[in-house]
């Protein structure tokens, strides 16, 4: 007899009070999902919703780096409460994994992000912001096995690899009768409209492009400067897209 795991009813519980949960997803790494997803969480924030951002991307979480929290702790509170940044709660598994490398696979990697998602006592929240990690692995399915309610926000850059991997993506979460916001096509060179042909061909919302800036990387961990930033005011514009 296949014995129901209880912290499964338990996750639902910790989510009742979020009203949105979002997952930045793609099946491509390196098209900046995880600056898509802080600038989305700081923007929403400036517009005085409640705002939660989680990390899932298990292997190489990195929105520690852009929020420039590399060394607080989520306190214990029956659970764990998430680490306030600038009035956006933030949780990751790099408080738990101190840097080190996590090498984990199969039934370790699902008993992970379930015990993430049991133990973590998130406030009432208008969104949950998930930074997902690259690809359509174990943590994509099991989220959506864990999770009924998900609205996934998805990122390309303009290259066709990229897109192709994509594609991919968008074609699975259509056919699971998963919402899919739209797409953002960040660090867009060039003036090609296939990506926005693209998405007309799948049938989903393309959402604006991001143009590709060099100095990008100077703004990580200043919230206050990449809030100012040309990328920013792109951003700002998508995001009235879905609030």
């Amino acid at each position: 007899m296949k014995l129901i795991d209880p912290r499964l009813s338990v996750i639902e519980k910790r989510l009742e009070n979020v009203k949105r949960i979002i997952p930045v997803a793609s099946g491509k790494g390196g098209v900046g999902k995880s600056i898509i997803s802080a600038l989305l969480a700081l923007l929403l924030k400036e517009k005085n919703y409640k705002i939660g951002l989680l990390d899932l991307d298990l292997y190489g979480p990195s929105l520690h780096i852009l929020l420039n929290n590399q060394h607080s702790f989520p306190k214990e509170e029956y659970g764990l409460k998430p680490v306030n940044i600038n009035n956006i709660d933030f949780m990751s598994i790099i408080y738990f994994t101190q840097n080190k490398p996590l090498i984990m696979r199969g039934k370790e990697l699902t008993d992970t992000l379930i015990e993430l998602f049991t133990i973590t006592r998130w406030n009432s929240l208008d969104f949950l912001i998930i930074d997902m990690p690259p690809g359509m692995g174990e943590i994509l399915l099991d989220l959506i096995r864990l999770i009924n309610r998900l609205e996934f926000l998805i990122v390309t850059n303009s290259t066709k690899i990229a897109m192709e991997t994509v594609e991919k993506l968008i074609i699975f979460l259509k056919d699971q009768n998963i919402p899919i916001i739209g797409l953002i096509e960040n660090m867009k060179i060039g003036d090609q409209d296939f990506v926005k042909e693209k998405c007309n061909s799948l049938g989903i919302n393309y959402l604006g492009k991001i143009s590709f800036y060099h100095k990008l990387e100077d703004y990580y961990g200043d919230n206050k400067e990449i809030i100012n930033s040309p990328i920013s005011e792109e951003i700002s514009q998508i995001v009235n897209f879905f609030v």
